[in-house]
């Protein structure tokens, strides 16, 4: 296992430092200088993307909306899925428009995408507009490398291979006043043989306990009401402290932290979820009843050549250990669909299973190979139009049983946290177990706990209308 490297406070200050000396290098007017966030991918990129906004915010930025006449544009990428990938490189080459008729915007690229070579080999090649490119593990250094773009004149490309960091100190802008992200490990060591994780983002190294605690304190006498855990595998926390504790124990100390808000946690790794981690959820008053639990396949052996560490039965049996203690439980999962080899027969299987668990809700994917993983190699024969037939096939399964599953809330009244505020002018709302409801309401009540009561359902969402 490759050595974490954790940096010293005073180097974050040094970051600090910078931030105030690059407002005099900086294209744009002081208080008035803007910056264009794009974030793709999983909630650690957001979480990325604060810390990211957190830096530009002391370097003198506001932020927009759109890359248009922004001064600098920065997108912080994903490289799970061939899709997510192909939708940068389509909306990087637009930038190349906004940076004709703004020739001193800057343009940055970081995330997971620019952790990999052939990535960082086009970027070179074919976007030369694009000024400064880094991984994840440098994202604490971002000042720094842009201290170093704007004296030298260069292109900047800092994605070689280091040891995974963590950084405390970092400032966060914040995406919501209501939810808040936490991450609490960075990195993975499962190496599932379709996901570049690993390698992109390095092993896996826990934060200090003091810190997490110190921030979810902060954000609860903030008056965050949602706090989320982040981690590749939450389960896999404190693993590599050798301090004697583990990801139930921080949730025991978290759930003891005063203020009205609750808990939630992504992402877990059935092979680490345990009937402590259960008893813990069942016990603990701040913990949604809720887990995104990813199966991937419902095929033992497929399992197995995914190295996923657990088998269907395994899976099975953890999902009744789990609702024995949690009966109401909302579960949702993960599931690939035409990983290399599958067959019809083993597609079959993941339709019994997600029959047999019954899930509130899957996110489905059919299989992209990743550049340098295992599953990449392998031989694939079933053919592109059986998988997209299975993929809709899964879909209609899923979408029945989601829908139906949502039926048990019609007629009744339920609490729920009231996050926002949609495009159709009605409130979002999320129940405990973080179903979403579209509710008619006054936005004052943004923020704040509610009894609603639910009138109608659908596949995807609750509706109803504040309880009298």
């Amino acid at each position: 296992m490759r050595e974490t490297q954790t940096i010293p406070l005073a180097q974050v200050q040094r970051q600090l430092q910078l931030c105030r000396q690059l407002r005099a290098l900086l294209p744009g007017e002081e208080g008035r200088r803007t910056a264009f966030v794009d974030t793709y991918g999983c909630q650690q990129n957001e979480a990325d993307s604060e810390r990211l906004r957190g830096y530009l915010q002391e370097m003198g930025f506001s932020f927009v909306q759109e890359a248009e006449g922004a001064d600098l544009v920065l997108l912080n990428t994903c490289a799970i899925r061939d899709h997510a990938e192909q939708r940068v490189y389509g909306n990087v080459g637009a930038l190349s428009h906004t940076k004709r008729r703004h020739q001193e915007q800057l343009i940055v690229l970081c995330g997971c995408m620019a952790r990999q070579d052939h990535v960082a080999q086009r970027l070179r090649t074919s976007f030369p507009y694009v000024d400064l490119v880094f991984g994840p593990q440098l994202l604490w250094k971002f000042p720094e490398l842009l201290w170093e773009k704007l004296n030298s004149g260069k292109r900047v490309f800092a994605t070689q291979d280091v040891p995974g960091t963590v950084a405390e100190g970092i400032p966060q802008v914040r995406g919501s006043q209501v939810k808040a992200w936490v991450s609490i490990l960075y990195g993975c060591n499962n190496f599932c043989t379709y996901c570049v994780v690993p390698y992109v983002r390095g092993r896996e190294r826990s934060r200090l306990p003091q810190d997490i605690i110190a921030e979810v304190q902060a954000l609860a006498q903030a008056g965050y009401r949602e706090i989320t855990l982040l981690g590749q595998n939450v389960n896999s926390y404190g693993k590599d402290l050798n301090l004697g504790i583990d990801f139930a124990w921080l949730l025991q100390q978290l759930d003891q932290i005063p203020g009205d808000f609750i808990l939630r946690f992504m992402t877990s790794h059935p092979k680490d979820a345990s009937p402590r981690l259960f008893d813990t959820m069942a016990a603990c008053e701040k913990l949604a009843p809720a887990l995104h639990l990813p199966f991937q396949s419902g095929s033992s052996r497929v399992l197995q050549a995914m190295n996923r560490g657990y088998s269907r039965e395994d899976y099975l049996e953890k999902i009744q250990q789990l609702r024995a203690r949690i009966p109401e439980v909302v579960l949702t999962s993960d599931v690939i669909v035409g990983f290399p080899g599958e067959t019809q027969e083993e597609f079959e299987e993941t339709l019994s299973l997600i029959q047999a668990v019954q899930f509130d809700a899957l996110f489905t994917f059919i299989f992209s190979p990743r550049k340098g993983t295992k599953a990449a190699a392998l031989p694939d024969p079933m053919p592109k139009e059986q998988k997209s037939a299975n993929f809709q096939t899964l879909l209609q399964h899923q979408n029945a049983i989601s829908a139906q599953r949502h039926q048990r809330y019609v007629g009744k009244e339920w609490t729920c946290l009231v996050d926002g505020q949609g495009k159709d002018g009605r409130l979002t709302a999320r129940t405990r177990g973080g179903r979403l409801i579209h509710l008619q309401g006054d936005p004052a009540l943004i923020g704040s706990w509610q009894r609603a009561y639910i009138h109608d359902a659908s596949t995807w969402a609750l509706f109803g209308t504040i309880a009298e």
